[in-house]
């Protein structure tokens, strides 16, 4: 007898907002225990409240990637979701962040929260439905149960199958065979959304092997197992042309002349942009993603400004057209990159504004970064 599919459970009002809490996001597992929620059934925690959970690592300054992040983020608090933002310090510690020096993991964890209040124009805080909430890895840990759980996740879990997960904090499987704490970093993670009643964890594509562990030790344990949404992952601006299950060639905060970086002013975007990859013809080269993901959904159109010799100003609201234009030669590559640089500075412009003002913390980052 074939299964019913969970999306009948939901009436057209619950189905909308389950859409809407998902939007733009590139994959979603186990939506059936959301399903179940806003049909009606308890929540991780008991009661009806939906809690979703994300956990960063204090590792440095944010890129651009994290303003998908943030937006996955507004989707869920608009639909009643209460958010945790971990600030995942002792795992930043594991993974050998900043030489192992809590103070400096401390320091980032403040920038990373006041990055996404930026983001996210200060949302309420707390507890409740549409609330965000902030905390550190050190409190969670601070209970004996927390522990419990650690090795619970780590029980009859091989150390190959462990391996397989140590792509979430950016190493090869042979990395770290000379450091038995990296191999706990999956049980931590999971342990992180059973401690916390999670109902909905999400991160970059990067983060699926971390969740399909909890997936598979609340198989093992009869634990709830959360929903996993998965954003999009955003190419450095070098780029590979092409999606890759390894995310070599994803931008990351480590390689800041390959990224946007939140804080790069509207100088240093130009120059970056002017040397990002655009593949003539390939919608997935990371100056059309930055196109996709940032200018079109925010500004709801590329206005292309050619110098008056080569053509006229042109808007565009569709990016397969946009990319088919500058295939055939309408549009000059440079001027489709300008276009899209000229966008994505409007669209970082808050924070930019806000860093010129409120600039101690940013600097404090720059020396324990390196990066002044």
């Amino acid at each position: 007898m074939p299964k019913e599919d969970p999306h009948s459970m939901l009436d057209e009002a619950a189905s909308s907002r389950l859409e809407r809490m998902f939007a733009g996001c590139d994959e979603v597992v186990g939506a059936d225990h959301v399903i179940s929620v806003l049909a009606g059934d308890p929540s991780h925690s008991g009661d009806e409240q939906l809690v979703a959970y994300i956990g960063i690592e204090p590792s440095g300054t944010a890129h651009l990637g994290y303003v998908i992040l943030a937006d996955t983020i507004r989707n869920m608090l608009d639909e009643g979701v209460n958010v945790i933002i971990l600030l995942a310090d002792w795992h930043a510690w594991v993974n050998d962040k900043f030489n192992r020096d809590m103070d400096k993991i401390a320091l980032a964890g403040e920038y990373m929260t006041e990055v996404f209040r930026v983001l996210l124009d200060s949302p309420e805080e707390g507890e409740g439905p549409g609330q965000l909430r902030f905390l550190s890895a050190s409190e969670v840990m601070d209970s004996g149960k927390y522990w419990e759980r650690v090795l619970r996740c780590s029980k009859n879990m091989s150390l190959s199958r462990v391996r397989r997960t140590f792509s979430i904090m950016g190493r090869d499987e042979a990395s770290s065979d000379h450091d038995l704490a990296a191999f706990y970093y999956p049980a931590l993670q999971a342990a992180d959304i059973f401690e916390l009643e999670v109902d909905i964890a999400f991160g970059g594509m990067d983060q699926r092997k971390a969740h399909m562990y909890m997936r598979e030790v609340a198989d093992r344990q009869g634990w709830t197992k959360a929903t996993c949404i998965h954003t999009p992952m955003l190419s450095g601006l070098g780029g590979s042309g092409g999606r890759m299950e390894s995310f070599d060639h994803k931008m990351s905060k480590s390689s800041p002349n390959n990224a946007i970086l939140l804080h790069d002013d509207e100088d240093e975007i130009r120059r970056k942009m002017k040397g990002a990859f655009l593949g003539i013809g390939n919608p997935e080269s990371p100056v059309f993603e930055i196109a996709r993901h940032f200018v079109l959904p925010i500004k709801g159109k590329i206005i292309v400004n050619p110098k008056p010799e080569y053509g006229k100003q042109s808007a565009w609201t569709d990016l397969d057209s946009f990319v088919e234009a500058v295939g055939s030669g309408e549009i000059h590559p440079y001027d489709a990159k300008m276009a899209i640089t000229d966008g994505l500075v409007e669209v970082l412009s808050p924070l930019s504004d806000h860093y010129k003002s409120n600039s101690e913390l940013l600097s404090a980052m720059a020396q324990i970064t390196g990066s002044q």
